[in-house]
């Protein structure tokens, strides 16, 4: 299928790894120039030769999306090298603080927010006006499962996602007329560093190895995910692929579930 986004500038969060990295490999294919950005600069430089881009179809830029500085610094590098991105995909996250409500302080809510919702409110504000002024734009942040089917260990992930899904569908309201679409992709179990990491927690807590973990991890804490698997990265950059594409020419303030049913209502 062709996308229609042929030498469109695309800024990806969270590209050294996971979805972002493979959301990247997908927009380069599909003919895009792709702004790739992350905090671990071994990391980043690691995605690069992987990704074995040419210069003039890849830049990387470390950022900590923390940071408003680096923020403004990266769109400003991204506009510099290709011209203001047209395309944003927020992939960069966290899992945040972990453990029953009772047992997590406002340091750890506060770290959890910061990563989970605040840097996609910096992000998008920093690439927005040259959408508005051009008359288009896709965007597209990465929410949860856990937005809209919260699990009593890790809360502050949970609602920072709902955050997000909240902030997806103010901004395609707000900015949709305008030819900006606004889209969310919420998946769930991941094969990804961050699912790896929750995994062999897992397996050295249980004495036991990481496919164990996984397996029970499945039957125990998401059983209604009928495939008995975790997902691919490349499996959620189809979807996105297809949300930044003009073939979603009249898709706005969407959430697409990538998660095997693991939510369980409609």
């Amino acid at each position: 299928m062709d996308l229609g986004i042929t030498d469109r500038v695309a800024l990806v969060t969270g590209g050294d790894s996971g979805i972002g990295l493979a959301t990247a490999r997908l927009l380069l294919a599909e003919g895009a120039r792709v702004v790739l950005t992350d905090q671990d600069a071994d990391a980043l430089n690691a995605a690069v030769a992987d990704l074995g881009a040419a210069p003039d179809r890849l830049l990387p830029v470390v950022a900590d999306l923390t940071s408003p500085g680096d923020v403004a610094a990266l769109v400003e590098r991204a506009g510099a090298a290709f011209g203001a991105p047209e395309i944003l995909v927020h992939a960069a996250g966290v899992t945040g603080a972990q453990g029953l409500f009772h047992e997590i302080d406002d340091e750890g809510w506060a770290r959890t927010i910061e990563v989970d919702l605040l840097a996609a409110v910096r992000v998008v504000r920093a690439v927005l006006g040259p959408m508005r002024a051009a008359g288009r734009g896709r965007i597209v942040l990465l929410a949860s499962e856990d937005g809209v089917q919260p699990y009593v260990d890790e809360l502050p992930y949970c609602a920072a996602k709902a955050g997000v899904l909240s902030l997806v569908k103010g901004l395609s309201k707000g900015y949709g007329p305008e030819g900006v679409l606004v889209n969310a992709v919420s998946p769930a179990f991941i094969a990804t560093p961050m699912t790896d990491a929750m995994m062999d927690k897992r397996a050295d807590e249980r004495g036991t190895d990481r496919d164990e973990a996984i397996r029970s991890f499945l039957d125990e804490e998401r059983p209604l995910m009928a495939l008995k698997r975790r997902g691919e990265a490349a499996e959620v950059a189809a979807v996105i692929g297809f949300l930044v594409s003009e073939r979603a020419s009249f898709v706005n303030g969407s959430n697409y579930r990538v998660d095997a049913g693991s939510v369980a209502t409609i």
